[in-house]
């Protein structure tokens, strides 16, 4: 059983970083929605970050580590399938076709999703303070998603980009309990080749999609700055940094807890939409900010 988390401010940053940039993630793919189509923009993503680490994953194809991809192929394809591959595409292409509203709130259901598939899958029995930070949390995010008004709710509509992010975020649960079972054959492995790795296992569904998706798709492919200037975000972003950063803070603090973090995203969203539409913060914003600390350390205690 694992012992109460202390919060301390580097753990904090791990924890709280790859929600700031992931909702970033969220804006920019809602914007390029006819700009490029959704699978070739995660296959875009991954190619570009795989070319940024390339040069600092050395050993990456040599003998000892194509021995660990053949001895531990089943992990390899399940977190890179599950992290790189199906989260991501399926995320890009719910934003095809689902309100960013709607995204916002089936997303907040990751703590949930951790505590439903540790049960499931990984044999964890959640503890009561951690059902109970995950619901206060997601509390919070339901304040922001409602500006402050629930009958708010009764005004949403559900497509099937609905229910492709709910399987997205069933996957990237998956992903976060499969990092807690790293085969200890790769303790010693440098992170860069560790995440290199993933890439290529969640990359290689990603060329024959991207080709199947020209016959269903009717959105064209627009190169231009703007284009090469979100891939350039999205590659390092919330890919790169965020992805390193998750895996410290699950190794740290165990992925029901980082779960209940990645509630931060949806506030963070609505506070990158303040800036850059210079809306003042209201009065729920702080409310949805109370509730989502207030389940964080609930969910941190012992």
């Amino acid at each position: 059983m694992r012992a109460a988390v202390r919060l301390a401010p580097l753990l904090l940053l791990l924890l709280s970083l790859p929600p700031l940039l992931w909702a970033g993630n969220a804006v920019v793919g809602r914007a390029l929605i006819d700009s490029c189509p959704p699978v070739l923009l995660y296959l875009l993503r991954w190619l570009l970050a795989l070319a940024l680490l390339l040069p600092f994953t050395h050993g990456l194809l040599g003998a000892e580590a194509r021995r660990a991809w053949r001895l531990h192929w089943r992990w390899w394809a399940g977190s890179g399938l599950l992290g790189m591959s199906s989260y991501n595409a399926l995320q890009y292409q719910a934003l095809q076709s689902s309100s960013a509203l709607n995204v916002t709130l089936i997303a907040a259901s990751l703590p949930l999703a951790m505590l439903l598939v540790g049960r499931l899958a990984f044999g964890a029995h959640p503890r009561g303070h951690q059902v109970g930070g995950a619901l206060l949390a997601l509390a919070g995010v339901l304040v922001v998603v409602t500006r402050g008004e629930p009958a708010a709710l009764a005004g949403l509509h559900f497509v099937l980009g609905d229910l492709l992010m709910l399987l997205a975020t069933l996957c990237w649960a998956g992903y976060s309990w499969l990092l807690t079972r790293r085969p200890p054959a790769l303790a010693d492995w440098p992170w860069q080749r560790l995440l290199a790795t993933q890439m290529l296992f969640g990359l290689a569904p990603a060329l024959p999609l991207a080709l199947a998706e020209t016959q269903w798709t009717a959105v064209p492919l627009r190169l231009d700055a703007g284009l090469l200037a979100a891939l350039l975000y999205i590659a390092v972003g919330p890919s790169l940094l965020a992805y390193r950063c998750w895996q410290l803070a699950v190794a740290q603090a165990g992925p029901t807890l980082a779960g209940v973090f990645a509630n931060l995203t949806p506030l963070f969203a609505a506070l990158l939409a303040a800036i850059w539409l210079a809306e003042a913060p209201q009065a729920f914003h702080a409310l949805a900010f109370v509730l989502i600390a207030t389940g964080i350390l609930w969910a941190s205690k012992s």
